[in-house]
């Protein structure tokens, strides 16, 4: 990312042109380098942005200001949301897929459920296809403007569709297929508010979606279990029904319910119970053997594995675990070890550690 940004001034102290898209490469870098978007991201991303259009003289399109509203959302900045909108309309540029799904989003942010809803509303009149993507934006949003039953509607009625089409299983994609398969829909309903005689062409795209939960889908509800509710015996059926969508357990839904042992565990009348942990970890390790896809154990999954077991079990039975892991973890650098081990300085606090990696 930043080598990017490098790259960038170079090509600008070279008075090379950059094109749209390399400038709209420059301001998501800018505005979305660190997992929370705060002022000062917001701020570098609308200057490269003037940069752009004032000194440079390109012309800003529909991907440029989703970019910009994308940034303002997550950043909590939404009068600056609403500004970018208005300019957006004021330049007479159509919404695209991703402007709509960026709405639902900005409205679950606000705490607006109804908000969500008209906004879902306004992407299909729009002509929209609706994918497993979209809704779970849907979902998503809605647990965040509190609506929990809601979101277990669409959840619910995914599920429906998806085994009134096709009662197939459909194999895990990664965020690369979903991104390219987005891209795509959305061409095609371009192509059709362009051409209105190609309607058929939609209608067979959109029965043609796959609307199955897929991964990010139960991991939006075993976080919300896990932070807010507590409730172990939901996430164990959530668990039950990714196995019945033969999707496999991988490294971040580990680390989650790992989370949980490590916030509900260790004390009275909790389900979040010592034999459970075990099991679960018995499963990572499982996982780890079949080398499971994107099931590694990387930073977070060690602290969090240390954490839930010092919580449940004690220290004693944490150092135990310790040992195994160290005996599995292939450590990237010395800094990553020493990053894990200060943060679980107050648990290994007088264990004797090596240079061995």
């Amino acid at each position: 990312m930043l080598r990017y940004l490098r790259l960038v001034d170079d090509m600008k102290e070279a008075s090379i042109a950059l094109s749209v898209s390399e400038w709209n490469t420059a301001i998501a870098y800018a505005g979305r380098c660190f997992v929370r978007v705060d002022a000062l991201q917001v701020e570098s991303a609308l200057r490269i942005w003037k940069e752009m259009e004032h000194e440079a003289g390109v012309r800003s399109g529909c991907v440029t200001f989703n970019i910009l509203f994308d940034i303002a959302t997550k950043a909590g900045k939404y009068v600056l949301a609403e500004m970018i909108l208005k300019e957006m309309n004021a330049r007479m540029l159509h919404y695209n897929r991703f402007s709509y799904v960026s709405f639902i989003y900005y409205h679950g942010l606000k705490g607006d459920g109804a908000g969500v809803r008209r906004a879902y509303r306004d992407l299909v009149e729009a002509g929209q296809i609706v994918d497993t993507v979209v809704m779970n934006c849907v979902i998503a949003s809605l647990i965040r403007a509190g609506e929990l039953p809601a979101a277990e509607q669409v959840y619910e009625r995914m599920k429906r569709l998806f085994h009134a089409k096709t009662g197939e299983f459909v194999p895990h994609k990664d965020w690369q297929y979903s991104r390219d398969l987005g891209r795509i829909l959305d061409r095609v309903s371009r192509s059709v508010r362009r051409h209105p005689e190609r309607v058929e062409r939609l209608q067979r795209s959109q029965r043609k979606q796959c609307l199955a939960p897929d991964l990010r889908t139960f991991s939006i509800f075993i976080d919300y279990h896990v932070h807010v509710t507590g409730e172990l015996h939901r996430i164990t059926i959530l668990l039950a029904e990714m196995q019945d969508f033969q999707i496999p357990i991988q490294g971040r839904i580990f680390i989650k319910i790992f989370r949980g042992f490590a916030h509900h565990g260790g004390v009275k009348y909790t389900s979040w119970t010592t034999p459970k942990l075990e099991a679960v970890w018995n499963s990572l390790l499982t996982a780890l053997d079949a080398q499971t896809k994107d099931t590694q154990l990387l930073k977070w999954t060690v602290v969090w594995v240390m954490r839930a077991f010092a919580r449940c079990c004690g220290r004693a039975r944490a150092l135990q675990i310790w040992e195994e892991i160290r005996d599995r973890w292939k450590v990237v650098n010395k800094y990553e070890q020493g990053a894990v081990e200060y943060l679980l300085r107050d648990v290994l606090d007088g264990f004797k550690t090596d240079d061995r990696y």
